[in-house]
């Protein structure tokens, strides 16, 4: 697994590695209301990547840190740290 941030890992794959084909990619965020509060985002649909959030089909903005895994074809590049549920 890849180290860094959410943001850092797609930027990586758009810039670094110049990926052209992100059909075998996957971004899971969370989606309240979906079932486990979890939608999988194609990375096809994934159409740029901003200061804050990553932008799918041209129009809807998702912050990054709404991202829990990103998944290129069967391995695990990104996986949110579990939180530690105490308030600092």
């Amino acid at each position: 697994m890849r180290r860094g941030t959410a943001k850092d890992v797609l930027a990586r794959l758009r810039w670094k590695e110049r990926l052209e084909d992100w059909s075998d990619v996957r971004v899971v965020i969370l989606h309240r209301g979906a079932p486990n509060d979890e939608k999988a985002v194609a990375g096809s649909s994934i159409t740029g990547l901003g200061a804050s959030f990553f932008e799918v089909d041209g129009e809807t903005q998702i912050p990054y840190h709404r991202i829990r895994r990103i998944h290129r074809g069967d391995a695990l590049l990104y996986e949110r740290p579990a939180s530690s549920g105490k308030i600092s």
